[in-house]
């Protein structure tokens, strides 16, 4: 049940429509049952996989919440960290190794003969909300997060439908608070809510949609292509990939306002980054957090130049694997990785980053040069990111970098890229991702008139599955 699909149109309705008629002890377990029947939707046959890691890591916390010893409060850590990641890696990753040590097996001479072979489906979301349930038992071990006794609430936390498939992976100790207590929704709310979801809409129907079209073309034929459509190809999908998963979020952050909660905010305009740091500040901010605080800070506790690059390392490798299990995903994370471990002595020396935005016009010449530098490095990453295979992903750079002729792209995809920059920078600027609402009435009632327009000549046509929901 996609965003973009009537399917879940009718079912936002009605879930709309029940929520409102019930008292708040009711809306919870109407809201469980509703993201229940969300994610059955999609596959009934992995709710048992969320149900179970539900049910250990509430247990887990329980235990972990009460007086013991270190040793067997670590024991409940690892019980929650091996059933969720076994789950994870049998689900996710077990045809990526086995294929892998195969690989290796033949490479060295020990390969041959018939292998018996398991091919696993993956379950949609399973890496949000697998993340979402470790960083709770993490925390409650750490005492940094309170352990709940509400087992309705903690599953609504891990399987609350707006969130459950692309995230963001919001923590705990924010979202279970707003569970507990009755939900004041305000005409305020609703407005920001509502403004939410026609963006989200309009990002990833009009922009990112009709971008992905255009992609498609050159990622799928690049021997066809001329070197200039291929650096097109890479641009269109640049913003594609960017305004399909803001989108997302938008959305499922609009949603939970109409619920009258609030999600945390997940890109704050990345592609204005002044540095490769500075981009994992904005774009996709909850992944981000979730690997600094329990991946790169626990492996910082020694410094120095070659211990951060390790830890850069580590921390993006896994997580390029944490979005596939491709040697591709795996590449692209290092890439940052490496990226940000050259970058780091000079962002040291510096002392502090770079304001965003330039806060004197002088600032403002260097400040378009860096996002530019930043900005096409992060292109040349899509490439192993949009790409099937690593010999693909190759072919791809050898044939953008040798000037081929060939077939022309449509350039019709520059007005979506230029819509979706004149959406962004209003917000950059501001510092506002509703900054919209401060327009005066009847300038805004035209603005939804033109978006509800576009929506309106679009929604007809080839409709995409959200990029992020296969991770």
């Amino acid at each position: 049940m996609n965003f973009n699909s009537l399917e879940f149109a009718l079912f936002l309705f009605l879930v709309l429509m029940g929520y409102y008629l019930l008292r708040h002890r009711e809306q919870n377990f109407f809201l469980l049952a509703a993201s229940y029947l969300f994610y059955a939707w999609w596959d009934w046959r992995f709710l048992g996989l969320l149900l179970t890691t539900t049910l250990v890591d509430y247990m887990v916390g329980l235990r972990l919440a009460a007086p013991g010893p270190p040793g067997r409060r670590r024991a409940w850590l690892l019980l929650s960290l091996g059933v969720n990641l076994g789950i994870l890696g049998t689900f996710k990753y077990y045809n990526f190794f086995f294929d892998s040590a195969v690989d290796l097996l033949g490479f060295i001479g020990l390969g041959g003969g018939d292998h018996l072979t398991l091919r696993f489906l993956l379950p949609v979301g399973i890496s949000f909300y697998t993340f979402k349930s470790l960083s709770y038992t993490i925390d409650v071990y750490r005492g940094t997060g309170p352990a709940t006794r509400n087992l309705a609430h903690y599953a609504l936390y891990v399987a609350f439908f707006p969130q459950l498939v692309a995230g963001p992976i919001d923590r705990a100790w924010k979202m279970l608070p707003q569970f507990e207590k009755p939900r004041v929704i305000t005409w305020g709310l609703l407005e920001k809510g509502l403004l939410l979801i026609l963006l989200g809409y309009l990002k990833k129907v009009v922009i990112a949609d009709n971008l992905g079209l255009l992609v498609y073309q050159c990622f799928n034929r690049p021997e066809a292509m001329s070197s200039l459509s291929l650096a097109l190809g890479v641009y269109y999908f640049a913003f594609q990939i960017y305004f399909d998963f803001s989108g997302y979020t938008d959305i499922a952050r609009g949603i939970a306002h109409l619920l009258g909660m609030n999600l945390m905010i997940n890109f704050r305009q990345p592609y204005f980054s002044q540095s490769i740091r500075e981009f994992w500040t904005r774009w996709h901010i909850s992944l981000s957090r979730w690997l600094r605080d329990y991946v790169y800070t626990p492996l910082s506790y020694h410094r120095g130049l070659n211990r951060v690059g390790r830890n850069l390392l580590i921390t993006m490798a896994l997580c390029g694997l944490w979005h596939g299990a491709t040697w591709n995903f795996v590449l692209w994370g290092v890439f940052f990785g490496v990226l940000q471990w050259m970058e780091w002595p000079l962002l040291r020396r510096r002392g502090e980053d770079f304001p965003n935005p330039p806060r004197t016009l002088g600032q403002w010449p260097g400040a378009i040069l860096r996002m530019a530098v930043v900005f096409h490095l992060v292109c040349l990453s899509w490439i192993l990111f949009r790409a099937p295979d690593l010999a693909a992903a190759w072919d791809y750079i050898v044939r953008l970098f040798s000037l081929q002729p060939g077939l022309r792209v449509d350039l019709y995809g520059v007005s979506f890229v230029l819509l979706g920059i004149a959406l962004d920078v209003p917000q950059y600027l501001s510092r506002e991702q509703t900054v919209y609402l401060r327009v005066p009435g009847l300038i805004r009632a035209a603005g939804y008139a033109g978006v509800f327009l576009l929506l309106a000549l679009f929604a007809a046509g080839h409709s995409l599955p959200f990029i992020y929901a296969r991770f």
